[in-house]
């Protein structure tokens, strides 16, 4: 694999994972939530972004296999330290609740649009590399929008549909949080046809999408 691609691949991916936290922050800071900020979170320098497990070890598991194959990774994943966020401090608690956790899918989502637009408007002469990392950029913007759009907590997905639940009933539905991780685990793995449920349901939403954005 082209050292090169692979450097520039884990680049983009700690970009995407880290603006799609800032994002979260920087929504947070308009709504008048100034935790982020005071914790130093509102930056695009990756150090108080890392998380040992999502930043490093997942991408690494996923990416050093194929590279010690010397082909390209077929499925690259991560996500950043989560930023904080108390929404006690917001102005208007259930409009900040919506737009913060709704933040970093939006950022994702527009950073693929973004480079999808450049796909197809550069001419792919100017460097042999380009149409495969514009490729790259969407392929994990989208993923992460996705991923993060699935409404099982602690997923922004389930905090933007539960400012549209009664309290009572957005409560009892926070409360699955704490099997958040095993279900999401129980998901990759249970069967569907030849894949599993969330691979069906992330793999059609993707495909979807890279139809309608041309990439």
């Amino acid at each position: 694999m082209d050292p090169t691609i692979l450097a520039l691949g884990i680049v983009i991916l700690l970009f995407s994972v880290i603006l799609h936290e800032v994002m979260h922050g920087f929504v947070a800071l308009k709504f008048g939530d100034r935790t982020a900020e005071l914790a130093g979170r509102l930056t695009l320098n990756p150090l108080p972004h890392i998380d040992p497990v999502g930043t490093i070890l997942v991408p690494a598991i996923l990416i050093l296999p194929a590279v010690l194959a010397g082909v390209s990774p077929s499925f690259v994943f991560g996500w950043a330290k989560p930023v904080p966020v108390n929404p006690f401090n917001f102005r208007d608690i259930k409009k900040g609740e919506l737009f913060t956790s709704g933040a970093g899918v939006a950022a994702n989502f527009g950073l693929a649009v973004i480079a999808a637009l450049i796909f197809h408007l550069l001419p792919a002469t100017i460097s042999p590399l380009l149409p495969g990392l514009l490729s790259f950029v969407v392929q994990i913007n989208l993923l992460l929008g996705l991923f993060n759009l699935l409404p099982l907590p602690p997923l922004d997905g389930s905090k933007i549909l539960m400012t549209f639940l009664p309290p009572k009933l957005a409560a009892q539905y926070q409360a699955i949080e704490r099997y958040g991780l095993f279900i999401l685990i129980l998901l990759w793995f249970i069967p569907l046809g030849n894949t599993t449920i969330l691979g069906f349901v992330l793999g059609t939403s993707l495909g979807l999408l890279h139809s309608l954005l041309g990439v």
